[in-house]
């Protein structure tokens, strides 16, 4: 028996569709061939358990044979095989009218096509120019098949001597695409996708080293493992089984900080193990850790569709028969499945961090700086996991020693509470840059947390929206006294005049680069002459901006610091007394009379001017002069290292200077 014809669809151009559109990656079509050779194989051991197929099963594995020469590649499988009438069934006819209308149709629900469509077999025309099928169907009194297809629509399909129950794909490697006729890139595919495939998955002979080089032994090479660790029972497996195969799917990786088991049967199928890497400080790290599977067939290693964006720093596996394959690019589509599952990750991710913080808190403590930048991303882009993070989040002070959120709250409300009744967090980011300010606070008897992680300044904002009646405040932010308020404060008594030249002469020896607010406050005859604050709204919001956070105009704003000058300091109170011994106060120059002429109103305007911008003159001249003003200045600036080059240089000179004069003389 001999026949021919025309592969069941309406267009010409079928196989130019199929070679640019199917798949983005040419290669998925072994992964595609030998997945449909385990089903077949699967379905043959369930008619034998179910008692339908009463006869001998024999090798019931899948044979990848390549020969290199004659660019041939076969896989070869013992399942149920094909009779006549499923080969034109499964075969020949493709259900669909045309090309354009299966693009159109299909453009954005692609996952549903491969299994409903059998286009996955069709995958071999992206790499073959010639495809045949030799099959015999495990049913009594079948007859063996063989199909034949030069990647047009035209086929021949004949009866063939095959003898043994199964299937066997020969693919004719295209001349553009004999790369997939190379022993090294096939066994680097099948490493790739099938190394835990549930039937074992054979692929030439093992090797041995002999007389200097790799010779074949008689032992096949199953490159597969067929019931990988995931697909086994949490209770049979030991931490050092967990271990050994994170070393197994990252050889180069450090260990990981803990794992979890996911096991799910209803309301979707979903296994796998995700395990927790060390992350530490830095948020550009690797993704695409985590590799899907689909029944035990490697799918893809991006899952920024099926897990939250916080999720991908994780590693290990997923696997699912319930997530959709899009056939063109060979990733996960949104639909209600994947939505399902990834919220139930979110849960499984939770629930074990909450476990840990209950049960084994000591050893949560020890790993948590290499966690909590995971935790800070999950809180900040995931509400639900936030939520839950708020019970096993843990905050760490400058002396190492680590709390729950509520109860760090609890252990500073008694000290730290402010005049407005609001429980305040001091913070620091850098403890050997904000040493004299954690060192003012301890002083007062307040705790200070160290928030060293590149999330932290979005952090703050969250957990300010999340704990009741709180506020955080970087400690170098203002004076110790003014972070945490007990009580309304005395201001200085000064003009509007004064408060003028006070910030004209500071702002003459302070660096140009920058901007400043310049005020007056009582600190305490003791406490510094000058303190150099930022704001904690513009430095928590420029901190931000860098880390992209959506306010870049915050970022490309001159950094903007608060000067802040001791009015009872004994040496502020010399360089007032010596700026009004020696400038003079600005002159007063009345306004012009609201009916003189504009002329004689302009004329007054620019004689105030004037006087203003002399008044001003002045006082820079008085602040380059003096030394004292230049000094405490520069102090302050050495302090918050915002003293560099030349200014650094004068004042090393001065103040040996300052030394000399005081030992010597």
């Amino acid at each position: 028996m001999s026949t021919t014809g025309k592969i069941g669809v309406t267009t010409e151009n079928i196989f130019p569709v199929i070679k640019k559109f199917l798949y983005s990656d040419h290669e998925i079509f072994l992964r595609e061939l030998v997945a449909n050779a385990v089903d077949a194989t699967q379905k043959m051991k369930a008619l034998a358990a179910s008692g339908e197929f009463a006869g001998e099963l024999g090798e019931l594995a899948v044979r990848i044979e390549l020969d290199e020469k004659k660019k041939t590649l076969k896989v070869i499988d013992s399942g149920i095989g094909m009779t006549a009438e499923e080969v034109e069934k499964y075969i020949n006819q493709i259900a669909f009218s045309s090309a354009g209308e299966f693009l159109e149709k299909y453009k954005d629900q692609l996952s549903s096509i491969i299994g409903h469509f059998g286009l996955g077999f069709y995958s071999a025309f992206m790499v073959a120019e010639k495809v045949t099928i030799e099959t015999l169907s495990w049913k009594e009194g079948a007859k063996a098949v063989k199909w034949t297809c030069d990647g047009s629509p035209e086929y021949e399909m004949t009866e063939c001597d095959k003898a043994d129950r199964g299937t066997v794909i020969t693919l004719y490697i295209a001349d553009d695409e004999k790369e997939f006729a190379e022993k090294n890139r096939i066994s680097g595919l099948l490493n790739k996708y099938c190394k835990f495939m549930p039937v074992p998955v054979i692929f030439g002979k093992e090797q041995e080293w002999k007389d200097g080089k790799y010779v074949d032994t008689d032992k096949d090479n199953v490159i597969n493992k067929i019931e990988p660790l995931w697909a086994r029972k949490p209770a049979d497996l030991t931490d050092e089984d967990y271990k050994e195969f994170y070393r197994a799917l990252y050889p180069m990786g450090e260990e990981p900080l803990f794992h979890i088991h996911l096991n799910v049967d209803y309301p979707f199928n979903l296994t796998g193990i995700l395990y927790f890497p060390k992350i530490k400080n830095n948020v550009e790290i690797s993704r695409n850790k985590i590799q899907l599977y689909c029944n035990q067939m490697f799918v893809t290693d991006s899952v920024d569709n099926i897990v939250p964006d916080f999720l991908t720093l994780l590693h290990g596996v997923i696997d699912s028969p319930d997530i959709p394959l899009n056939v063109s690019r060979s990733y996960l589509q949104s639909d209600a499945n994947v939505k399902k599952i990834s919220t139930y990750i979110t849960k499984k991710v939770a629930d074990r961090l909450e476990e840990i913080f209950k049960n084994e808190r000591e050893q949560l403590e020890e790993k948590w700086d290499n966690l909590k930048l995971f935790i800070e991303y999950g809180m900040l882009s995931d509400e639900k996991f936030c939520d839950r993070a708020l019970k096993f989040c843990l905050l760490k002070n400058t002396e190492g020693k680590y709390f729950s959120i509520e109860d760090y709250k609890k252990a500073i409300e008694g000290e730290q509470t402010d005049k407005d009744k609001k429980v305040v967090f001091l913070y620091a980011t850098d403890l050997e840059s904000q040493y004299s300010f954690v060192e003012a606070a301890k002083n007062k008897g307040y705790d200070v947390l160290l928030l060293d992680c590149q999330l932290d300044s979005h952090f703050v904002n969250l957990l300010e929206t999340k704990v009741e009646n709180a506020r955080f405040a970087r400690v170098d932010s203002d004076s110790i006294d003014n972070l945490i308020p007990k009580e309304d404060k005395i201001k200085p008594q000064m003009s509007e005049a004064e408060q003028e030249d006070l910030s004209v002469i500071f702002q003459a020896v302070l660096p140009k680069e920058n901007q400043y607010f310049v005020q007056a406050d009582n600190l305490g005859a003791t406490a510094a002459p000058i303190l150099i604050t930022q704001s904690e709204f513009m430095r928590r919001y420029r901190e931000m901006s860098a880390m992209g956070g959506g306010m870049n105009f915050y970022g490309e704003m001159p950094a903007m610091y608060n000067i802040t000058v001791n009015m009872e300091n004994p040496l502020v109170a010399r360089i007032m007394e010596a700026k009004a011994a020696d400038v003079a106060p600005a002159a007063v120059i009345p306004d012009a009379a609201s009916d003189a002429s504009e002329e004689a109103k302009r004329t007054v305007t620019e004689a105030q001017e004037t006087a203003a911008a002399e008044h001003k003159s002045a006082l820079e001249a008085f602040a380059g002069d003096n030394e004292i003003l230049k000094q405490i200045t520069d102090l302050a600036l050495l302090a918050n290292g915002m003293l560099k080059g030349k200014e650094l240089s004068d004042f090393i000179a001065r103040s040996a200077k300052v030394v000399e004069d005081a030992y010597l003389k």
